[in-house]
């Protein structure tokens, strides 16, 4: 077996739709790992390492929002893209999902091309060598080739997407980018990705980026976007 494929972790416990994933991921030229309820997912997850997760929601055990916090919390946790599979499609749900950690969400029944494209795109977007160097910021600094963000000397703990958030930002900081040239930006334009998950997502990084006594150096402009700067944030 070539150990450099991707390993794709499936957490499903709909055993028909986990032979349909494993068989699509595989021809595609992953490999693939699963678990059939929580628990037993954060414990292959530790013993496999896999770069891409697909989370459903309702799980056996322990919930897939769950798991998904705890794979978040774990300290020096790797970047590995969620994308949460789930039946519940209301926008509520999108969001709280997104909140937990999950960087892109997929609603069944869902297209297995549709699936496999944003797989093949999250992968993209973190097995690239990073460029190396230091970027900073006020008192954050992030080094891009060991993939570490500090604020004043304290570890920032980020997920893939709040990373490469933060280094375009930091690569231009001052400017005011509305939602849609983050998107394209961050998420790239070959896939879609609601404008509101901009949101969600600047909430998590001001959370993981701020301390109690730290000031908010992302600036919001009401109608016009994000921008990274040292003046006060607005709404």
């Amino acid at each position: 077996m070539d150990t450099m494929k991707p390993m794709v972790m499936i957490v499903e416990d709909e055993a028909a739709l986990v032979t349909v994933l494993r068989y699509n991921l595989e021809k595609e030229g992953y490999r693939v790992c699963e678990a059939g309820d929580g628990e037993e997912a954060l414990t292959l997850y530790a013993e496999s390492e896999p770069d891409l997760v697909l989370l459903d929601w309702m799980l056996p055990a322990l919930s897939g929002i769950e798991v998904c916090r705890q794979l978040r919390r774990k300290p020096g946790a790797r970047p590995v893209p969620i994308i949460m599979l789930t039946a519940r499609g209301e926008e509520a749900d999108k969001v709280r999902g997104l909140n937990t950690g999950a960087d892109d969400y997929i609603t069944k029944p869902f297209s297995v091309p549709e699936l496999l494209a944003r797989v093949k795109a999250h992968l993209r977007r973190v097995q690239p060598v990073q460029p190396k160097g230091v970027l900073a910021f006020e008192t954050v600094t992030m080094d891009l080739g060991a993939h570490r963000v500090t604020r004043a000397g304290r570890h920032v703990h980020l997920g893939p997407t709040e990373f490469r958030l933060l280094r375009f930002l930091m690569q231009n900081p001052g400017s005011v980018f509305s939602r849609e040239a983050l998107l394209n930006a961050v998420w790239g334009p070959d896939i879609y990705v609601e404008p509101r998950t901009v949101d969600v997502h600047i909430r998590r990084l001001r959370k993981a980026l701020n301390g109690d006594d730290d000031k908010d150096l992302i600036r919001t402009v009401r109608a016009a976007g994000y921008a990274l700067d040292a003046t006060p944030a607005g709404d």
